[in-house]
């Protein structure tokens, strides 16, 4: 089942500046950001140095509830970032199956930007871009049965 959909905002080393002017421009919370030097302990394995204060990360929760997430393009990761084109579609499922059936369907005539695969933040992770230009992350959350 799709648990939920949301828009993905990409900078250009800007993230940071960016997800704090929203925050206050939107009366909005920045709930979390974090840096790729900060991701996944630490490792920059197939990181690049330069990207260590970028953003990976960031999430501004607005007053009504909903939200969105800001990242910044990584220089040197096969990734190009275009201003102007530089939103895509988050959905997030409970459900692995389905996220490769809408994945491969998603992908179906476009490209895969990332395979599908198991990434320290999700139990399944994959972006394309679909048949008529627009950036898809598909990620699967695991459901929490406590």
């Amino acid at each position: 089942m799709i648990t939920k959909l949301f828009p993905y905002m990409n900078f250009d080393g800007q993230g940071q500046e960016a997800a704090h002017f929203y925050a206050n421009v939107l009366g909005a919370t920045l709930t979390g950001l974090t840096t790729y030097g900060e991701a996944n302990a630490g490792s920059m394995e197939g990181i690049p140095e330069e990207a260590k204060d970028l953003v990976m990360n960031a999430q501004i929760d607005l007053p009504n509830g909903e939200y969105f997430m800001i990242s910044d393009v990584p220089p040197g990761m096969g990734m190009s970032f275009q201003k102007g084109n530089n939103l895509s579609m988050t959905l997030t499922l409970d459900d692995q199956a389905e996220a490769r059936m809408i994945f491969g369907k998603l992908a179906e005539g476009g490209m895969v930007s990332m395979d599908l695969q198991e990434t320290f933040w999700s139990t399944l992770y994959g972006s394309c871009i679909d048949r008529f230009g627009i950036e898809w992350q598909i990620s699967v959350e695991p459901v929490n049965n406590t």
